[in-house]
């Protein structure tokens, strides 16, 4: 067994395929209309579906937000060098709601960043 994708309901499609494309340097690897469900989906990732997990982002025609609530808590994605990953983010318009340094309660160098939608994404600096 393996972790396939997780799925993220988003209120303008096109932001935030800006976002995890432009922003975040995901790719789309593909991407279907329902039109009898009246939704779309978009599957985004860092690599092909076949070997690696991806987001799948949940467009329901007509509805533009969503109640995020207190269950979710946020994806991450490991970055070689954060610093320069929140500076780039940044120059591409995305935002950093925390900024790059060590975990609360540990050595752990992380830094947050917020989707269109107000998800939260985790950066993670993976050791050299």
């Amino acid at each position: 067994m393996r972790l396939l994708h997780t799925m993220l309901r988003v209120g303008n499609l096109e932001d935030s395929l800006k976002f995890y494309c432009d922003v975040l340097g995901m790719k789309l690897l593909r991407q279907k209309e329902y039109p009898g469900g009246e939704f779309t989906l978009a599957f985004v990732g860092y690599g092909d579906e076949v070997d690696h997990t991806v987001l799948e982002l949940t467009y329901n025609w007509g509805v533009e937000q969503y109640d995020l609530g207190t269950g979710y808590g946020h994806i991450a994605i490991g970055v070689e060098d954060i610093y320069t990953t929140c500076a780039n983010i940044r120059l591409r318009g995305g935002k950093v709601t925390r900024e790059p340094g060590p975990m609360k309660h540990g050595s752990t160098v992380i830094a947050f960043v917020e989707d269109p939608n107000g998800y939260k994404v985790e950066l993670i600096q993976i050791p050299s």
